[in-house]
């Protein structure tokens, strides 16, 4: 049965939102008053959206009983979210034009690698003005939060649910939605607090602390520095940023457990071991292939390798060194690990290591029964921060279909990426990896001089990473749908 709704109310309430996120990077003009030049570049966007999204909210609620059919619920929240990811990508991207520190093309594409932590940039970051460094970081921050999170915490409307499940949270914390998004955001400010304060005891700047928490807590990866954290050459700061990006990449579930000392349970979650088992048997072999290709001795290679693994695994995409002179083989595992990402849940990208565990126990599974005499039905089950989940023909389903669709885009994408870009096959495919994963390492393709076309696919593939495809796929098709009742309707009282 079709039912009727009004969406101005929650896109107004998200527009409105995403004016006054544009307007925070004002406050780093108290700290750098030379940059005050730049502060219409984000007060003429931020009002611009507050304004709009005003208007949108009043005429929202004088119209509430107005609307669109629509046959299910998750067509209009996904539609909802695509309206609000690409109002916010639009808007974050004004400062960058206004100011001419970008073109058009590469303000929208900073826009899109920030607000979907990604990380690519086409940037100087050597000689980028402060407030828009810090425009870069919180939107990453941001983005790794989502609107429709950021918007539960501060108001509760009556499609909360339904926007919260669209834009990927698959986990309630606590009975009640606005509790839930709550918690997490005083967990993952709470750990912007301590990582800022180890940042700064590790002999880091305040302003470079607060960006680079920001960035590796958000799984994001832009950095103040041309070389990223290879520039700083210091191993406290190495592995400040790699218990971050761990953090970062952990289920919001799971972190709950962990600041509740509930170690048992979280030793129990089969998305955390299996994190640990990828980082035990990937970080050594990519030690021993950049000793034997690089001719690094062991203690170095681990080193480079334990924080460069854990950057492509976590989605994250900081570095600390150049990737084109690394081994075939190392290549190889950073782009396995960028596919992998992190957990389902957190502020990471990727398939999520959860799919990849259900995919590698139903193979196993359909090995041992080929292999067994015996007829015995196994249910086999994964555990989740809530406790033990069978993985029933529904979960098996919806875990092939996405997987599928994932590396269906990645090997398209990665073979348009060569046709753009003019590289190698393995290049194409680390760099769309990169993009489609949401992780920001590059290997040299993703710069000042990038040409159109491959900035283009790779601000495809960021989207598509970010919401998960069929989020953006519904939308699309929600929106058609809109544009096909629009048309019909008016046809009809032609027709009258």
């Amino acid at each position: 049965m079709k039912r009727r709704f009004s969406d101005c109310s929650s896109c107004g309430k998200l527009m409105l939102l995403v004016g006054v996120l544009v307007a925070m990077p004002l406050l780093v003009l108290f700290f750098y008053p030379d940059d005050r030049i730049y502060a219409w570049s984000f007060a003429v966007p931020s009002l611009g959206s507050v304004l709009l999204g005003t208007i949108i909210c009043l005429i929202g609620r004088r119209d509430a009983d107005s609307g669109f059919e629509w046959q299910s619920s998750m067509q209009r929240s996904s539609l909802t979210v695509l309206f609000a990811w690409i109002w916010g990508i639009l808007v974050g991207a004004i400062p960058f034009i206004i100011s001419g520190q970008l073109t058009v093309l590469q303000a929208l594409f900073e826009s899109v690698s920030g607000w979907t932590t990604t990380g690519l940039s086409v940037m100087d970051v050597a000689v980028t003005p402060h407030i828009f460094l810090f425009h870069r970081s919180f939107m990453q921050f941001c983005g790794g939060l989502g609107f429709v999170m950021m918007m539960v915490m501060l108001v509760l409307g009556k499609q909360s649910m339904n926007l919260y499940n669209a834009e990927g949270h698959p986990d309630k914390l606590m009975p009640n939605l606005k509790k839930t998004a709550q918690t997490i955001f005083v967990m993952y400010n709470s750990f912007l607090v301590v990582g800022i304060a180890a940042y700064r005891f590790a002999g880091m700047k305040l302003f470079d602390s607060v960006l680079h928490t920001m960035c590796a807590l958000s799984t994001g990866g832009f950095s103040t520095r041309l070389n990223s954290i290879g520039e700083y050459n210091s191993l406290a700061i190495e592995i400040i940023t790699i218990i971050l990006m761990l953090i970062g990449t952990t289920n919001f579930a799971v972190l709950l457990l962990f600041t509740k000392r509930k170690w048992r349970q979280v030793a129990r979650v089969s998305e955390v071991g299996f994190m640990f088992l990828l980082l035990a048997i990937f970080v050594p072999l990519t030690a021993v292939s950049l000793s034997a290709g690089l001719g690094m001795n062991i203690g170095e290679s681990f080193r480079r390798a334990s924080f460069d693994v854990v950057s492509a695994l976590s989605t994250t995409g900081y570095s600390t060194m150049s990737y084109m002179s690394w081994p075939p083989f190392a290549i190889g595992v950073l782009i396995l690990m960028m596919l992998i990402g992190g957990g389902i849940g957190s502020t990471a990208g990727g398939i999520k290591m959860s799919r990849v565990y259900i995919m590698l126990r139903l193979a196993l599974l359909n090995i041992r029964k080929r292999l067994s005499p015996s007829r015995k039905i196994e249910t086999p089950y994964y555990v989740k921060a809530q406790g033990k989940t069978p993985i029933d023909d529904s979960l098996a389903s919806d875990t092939t279909g996405f997987v599928v669709c994932y590396l269906g885009l990645f090997i398209v994408g990665a073979l348009l990426t060569t046709i753009t870009a003019g590289c190698s096959l393995t290049e194409g495919m680390f760099e769309f990896a990169s993009a489609l994963g949401t992780v920001g390492l590059s290997i040299g393709l993703t710069g000042p001089t990038t040409g159109a076309g491959t900035l283009i696919i790779e601000m495809f593939g960021m989207m598509l990473g970010r919401l998960e495809i069929f989020i953006i796929l519904i939308g699309i098709y929600s929106g058609i749908s809109i544009i096909r009742q629009h048309i019909k309707t008016g046809t009809s009282r032609e027709e009258i």
